[in-house]
């Protein structure tokens, strides 16, 4: 009579293991404070820490920048030595997507030589739930923008599936390793076009309910 305790205790792990796989996934608030603290701890780093080091910690593997035709950062970042003084910047906007998982940050930065401009940044939540960037742009400017006296946050307007695309994305995950997985949340999307000559346009469209609003469009010429 003792073999069938021992027998059902693997049978009660078991049973456990596939309570945790069939665990949903994590869901996060559409906080733009959180990406603001973000991008403001990221350029904190690269005070502290260095440059290159601070965008090498805040990179995402799949993660490109734009110097000027598109790479990957892990390579292009790999080994290279920070400069004496890292550039300063800061976040004047910020959008986020309706299910919280990917923002798009923009400001502007200023050189240690003075020379000013402006960023953009996409950011994504990785499976712990912290943000990394996935790309990163911007170009110099003869004179910074103005920058506003308060920042900016806004959320897109969740965007629902065509009929026979599956649940609302706003509504709760299905259950069972057999549930149809939720359809992307396409309420923030972002481009990056890049001609042979280095020139680029990248662009970050947020959903109003009915349309996209095009929130960031940068535009850069060829380059010298």
């Amino acid at each position: 009579m003792r073999v069938r305790p021992t027998l059902l205790a693997p049978l009660l792990v078991l049973g456990a293991a596939v309570l945790v796989a069939a665990k949903p996934p994590m869901r996060f608030q559409p906080d733009p404070s959180s990406v603001i603290a973000a991008e403001i701890a990221f350029s904190r780093l690269a005070q502290e820490k260095g440059q290159w080091t601070a965008f090498r910690a805040t990179a995402d593997d799949d993660a490109v920048m734009f110097v000027p035709q598109q790479v990957s950062a892990k390579a292009w970042l790999k080994g290279r030595a920070d400069p004496p003084a890292s550039v300063k910047w800061s976040p004047s906007a910020v959008y986020v997507s309706c299910n919280g998982n990917l923002a798009a940050s923009t400001g502007n930065w200023t050189r240690p030589d003075g020379a000013v401009g402006y960023f953009t940044t996409i950011w994504r939540r990785d499976k712990k739930g912290a943000w990394k960037w996935i790309a990163d742009h911007g170009d110099t400017l003869a004179k910074a923008r103005e920058a506003p006296e308060f920042l900016s946050g806004k959320v897109a307007t969740c965007k629902r599936p065509a009929r026979g695309e599956g649940p609302p994305q706003d509504g709760p995950p299905a259950a069972g390793k057999d549930a149809p997985l939720p359809p992307p949340d396409e309420s923030l999307l972002w481009s990056a076009q890049v001609a042979p000559d280095g020139g680029r346009r990248v662009t970050v469209r947020m959903w109003n309910g009915s349309d996209y609003d095009i929130v960031i469009d940068d535009r850069v010429g060829a380059a010298s």
